[in-house]
C-alpha cells in the first residue's frame, strides 16, 4: 500500500524504520513544525523528520492539517492509508476520508483504557503490572475509533515510565506492520470500543509530580516511575526541589526505622520512608546536577541522621 506516516517523536521512529522496511510504500512523512529547544531555544526538527530525510523521504511540516493546501497535498500524495504514531495534532473531520482505509493509529495502551497524551506514563502511575498497544482507525472523538489489533505488555517492578515507552515503540512498530498488511490483505476486522470502560490519560504536569512520602511504598514507588523522566518526581531538600527519577528493589535493615520522607543511607542503598516500607531509590536529581544514583549522592551529600525530604511547597515551587 502506498503510505504517508505521520509522527513527531522519537517514540515514532521505530515505526517509521519498520514501515520503510515493510512491503508497504512510504511515499511521504508528516511531522510538527520544527520546535525550539535547549537553553538557547535553537529550532530543532523532529526525530521522524531526521529519520525520514535520511531515508529520502519527502516531509511535510504543516501547522495545521486544517489548510486546505495540505489537505490538496495529501490527496494528490493518492496514500492507501496513513499511519499514526504520537503525531501531535488533532485529524480534522475533512482530513479523515483521504486515504481509502483511515488514519491508523498506534496508541500504547489497551484501548479503551488509558485515551489521551500520557497512557504509558499514567499506566505506570496506577500500579498497573499489565498494559499493551492498540491499532484503531482514528475517528472523530479523542481515541475513539474502532480497534484493529491489540497486544499486551507487562510492567516490571522497577520499570520507568520512559522505559516502557520506549519498549512499547519497538514492539508497537511490528504491531503497526502487521496491522497495515492485514488492511491490504483484507483480512483486518475493525472492532468497536466500549466507552463504558474508558480511562483517560491526560499530560502529566509538575504539579502532579511531587513525592507524597505518606503514601505506601507500593504507591510512591509507582508515582516516581511513572513521572520519570518527564516532568520528573519531586520533593523539596534543604527547601530545594530534588528530582527522584527512579527505584530499586531492597529490603531495608530491621532496625532501619524511618518516619514519611526520612533519609537512611546503607552502604549499598539509599532508603527513604513511607507510610508502609521504606523505599529504595535508584536515580536522583538534586538541583543543579545531573542524575546520579541515589547512593553517589547520599555519599557526597552526607544527609545527617534525622534528615528527610518533604512534600511541603513553598509559594514558587508550587507554580
Amino acid at each position: 500500500m502506498r503510505l504517508i506516516f505521520a509522527g513527531t517523536p522519537e517514540t515514532a521512529v521505530p515505526s517509521l524504520r519498520a514501515l520503510i522496511d515493510s512491503d508497504h510504500e512510504v511515499v511521504a512523512v508528516l511531522t510538527r513544525p520544527d520546535a525550539p529547544t535547549g537553553r538557547g531555544r535553537r529550532l530543532t526538527p523532529s526525530p521522524v523528520r531526521v529519520a525520514a530525510e535520511q531515508a529520502g523521504i519527502e516531509v511535510l511540516t504543516p501547522a495545521t492539517l486544517r489548510d486546505e493546501t495540505i489537505q490538496d497535498r495529501l490527496r494528490a500524495l493518492a496514500p492507501d492509508a496513513i499511519p499514526v504514531v504520537a503525531y501531535g495534532a488533532l485529524v480534522p473531520p475533512a482530513a479523515l476520508d483521504i486515504p481509502a482505509h483511515g488514519w491508523i493509529n498506534l496508541h500504547f495502551s489497551l484501548l479503551p483504557q488509558w485515551r489521551g497524551a500520557a497512557p504509558a506514563q499514567r499506566a505506570v502511575l496506577a500500579g498497573q503490572e499489565r498494559t499493551g498497544m492498540t491499532t484503531f482507525r482514528i475517528a472523530e472523538g479523542l481515541d475513539t475509533g474502532d480497534v484493529l489489533l491489540q497486544e499486551t505488555a507487562t510492567i516490571g517492578a522497577t520499570e520507568t515510565a520512559g522505559e516502557l515507552l520506549e519498549r512499547l515503540a519497538d514492539d508497537g512498530a511490528a504491531l503497526l506492520v502487521r496491522t497495515l498488511d492485514a488492511i491490504a490483505d483484507g483480512s483486518a476486522t475493525l472492532t468497536p470500543q466500549d466507552d463504558a470502560h474508558a480511562t483517560h490519560a491526560p499530560k502529566l504536569t509538575p504539579a502532579e509530580a511531587r513525592i507524597d512520602w505518606a503514601r505506601p511504598a507500593a504507591e510512591v514507588s509507582a508515582h516516581i516511575r511513572g513521572m520519570s523522566p518527564h516532568p520528573g518526581a519531586w520533593t523539596l531538600y534543604d527547601g530545594e526541589r530534588f528530582k527522584v527519577l527512579g527505584v530499586e528493589v531492597a529490603s531495608a535493615p530491621e532496625d532501619l526505622a524511618l518516619a514519611p520522607g526520612e533519609i537512611g543511607a546503607t552502604r549499598k542503598h539509599l532508603f527513604v520512608g513511607t507510610a508502609t516500607t521504606p523505599l529504595a531509590l535508584g536515580t536522583v536529581g538534586p538541583p543543579g546536577k545531573r542524575a546520579m544514583r541515589a547512593t553517589d549522592w547520599a555519599r557526597g551529600a552526607k544527609p545527617v541522621e534525622g534528615a528527610a525530604f518533604t512534600a511541603e511547597t513553598r509559594t514558587e515551587e508550587a507554580r
